[in-house]
């Protein structure tokens, strides 16, 4: 069960960390670069609660 919450909280920052990248003043291509930072952050850290690393 508490890998069922880790992923939910993982889930939930990476959703908002990706509305806070929306909210600032950026261009928008450094906006794309931060945006994809931050989901392959995300996936790594999803495949690491499934035990895949």
């Amino acid at each position: 069960m508490s890998i069922l919450i880790s992923i939910l909280i993982t889930f939930l920052v990476v959703i908002l960390v990706l509305w806070l990248v929306q909210q600032l003043p950026l261009d928008g291509r450094i906006k794309q670069i931060v945006q994809a930072v931050v989901i392959i952050i995300g996936i790594i850290s999803l495949l690491r609660y499934l035990a895949v690393f």
